[in-house]
């Protein structure tokens, strides 16, 4: 009886040891890597041996799988043999009903729950017993390893591969959204992530102040007006040009006009403006903009202006531009703020065609694709293959886009209603010329 009893605390303590396995294999499996590097830099050693344990993860299955499996087969045994012995061959049936549902409950269920609901907790609690039972497994392990990657090239898979369907990059956003989505990180975070991981897609192109926005003046003319054109305008730097816009020839600062007055005692028309302008900086429209980021700081300058492959200027791009890109619109005290996106009571939101996707992709929450044109109006004009008309309406990408103004071949106001997936349908383009249908 003495005997019986004691089988049966082994057997206990046999289901505790798969208990213990079972929570580790969820903990070490569930537990956050990035969490555990973070834990290790600031000085946690259990961290450490987590990371560790993770970095081998084909010896570490093998030990929780081995120590499971046989802390579980050792249990059943002998629960087998006691009730066997206590009733007969019925107690196989008995040791296999009971034994089923006390493994699953106990051994099973509940720990891998418990330690799943705190992976990262758990994954440092079993770290030092999981590191002593690898070390006390080695050898059987390493047969076990052998076993398995020759059946694994058997089969045709390779061993150590590591096959990813998304690239490092698109799992940081996975991760950010479904955090977001989990209510654990702010849209303004989220946006701010995503813009700084979209930094090498980027072009300087995306980002830029197009010409047809630029403020420019002439160097041309008198000091007089010239100052008074400065000084009414919001920007700090400005392109000075001769002959013709498209001719840059510096760039004047606010400030340096300021030094210049007061060097003058106020006698503006002292001043020539071609002396303190600072050279022109041109970059091509093709360079990343993580490129450029580098850039301005090698050059310890916030602008830059940005020519096409022929060399003819484009527009402008400052440190401000790609900031933004990162953070959302900045604003001073001397901007003037035209957010171009107006949403309506009917739930449709009003567009200048000059917004940039990006921008109302980020003050919408919406996904419209920014790979064939960088602003509203050439995605309507992509879309629709042609210059549509005031009044025209396009249905693309889960929105309906109905043109409200146009001047002359730009799109200068859109209206934009979100369209239900089911009830989406494609809006026929415009016939072409020469059709006969």
């Amino acid at each position: 009886m003495t005997l019986g009893w004691l089988t049966i605390l082994i057997v206990i303590a046999l289901l505790g040891v798969s208990a213990f396995f079972a929570a580790s294999e969820t903990a070490l499996t569930g537990a956050s890597r990035g969490s555990m590097l973070r834990l290790a830099k600031q000085g946690n050693r259990d961290a450490d041996i987590v990371s560790e344990l993770m970095s081998n993860r084909e010896r570490l299955i093998g030990a929780l799988l081995l120590g499971n499996n046989m802390a579980n087969i050792g249990a059943s045994a002998l629960a087998t043999g006691i009730l066997t012995a206590w009733f007969g061959e019925v107690g196989v049936l008995y040791a296999t009903a009971g034994m089923t549902a006390i493994v699953v409950i106990f051994a099973e269920v509940l720990p891998k729950t418990m330690a799943i609901n705190a992976p990262d907790r758990f994954a440092l609690r079993v770290a030092r017993p999981m590191r002593v039972t690898i070390a006390v497994l080695g050898p059987l392990l390493t047969v076990v390893e052998v076993v398995v990657r020759v059946l694994m090239r058997a089969l045709g898979v390779k061993v150590g591969a590591n096959q990813p369907i998304l690239s490092p990059i698109e799992r940081l956003r996975g991760a950010v959204d479904l955090l977001h989505s989990e209510g654990k990180v702010e849209k303004t975070d989220r946006d701010m992530f995503g813009g700084l991981l979209d930094l090498r897609e980027l072009q300087v192109s995306d980002v830029m102040v197009h010409r047809t926005e630029m403020v420019t003046i002439n160097a041309d003319l008198p000091p007089e007006d010239l100052v008074r054109e400065v000084l009414a305008s919001e920007y700090t730097r400005i392109p000075l040009w001769r002959e013709k816009p498209e001719n840059i020839i510096g760039v004047l600062h606010a400030k340096d006009l300021l030094r210049a007055i007061r060097a003058s005692e106020g006698e503006t028309s002292r001043i020539d403006v071609s002396t303190i302008a600072l050279p022109p900086w041109f970059v091509p429209e093709m360079r990343p903009v993580s490129e450029q980021l580098k850039a301005f700081r090698r050059r310890k300058t916030h602008f830059a202006l940005v020519v096409d492959e022929y060399g003819e200027v484009e527009g402008i791009v400052t440190l401000e531009d790609i900031l933004e890109e990162i953070v959302g619109d900045i604003a001073d005290e001397q901007d003037v703020v035209v957010a171009g996106v107006r949403a309506q009571p009917d739930g449709s939101v009003v567009v200048d065609g000059s917004v940039p996707i990006r921008d109302l992709n980020r003050a919408m929450d919406w996904n419209l694709p920014d790979e064939e044109a960088t602003t509203v109006a050439g995605l309507v004009i992509h879309e629709a293959r042609s210059i549509p008309e005031r009044g025209q309406s396009f249905t693309f990408h889960g929105f309906r886009f109905r043109v409200l103004r146009r001047e002359r071949n730009r799109i200068t106001a859109i209206r934009i209603v979100p369209v239900p997936r089911d009830g989406e349908l494609e809006e026929p383009r415009p016939k072409r010329a020469g059709t006969s249908f």
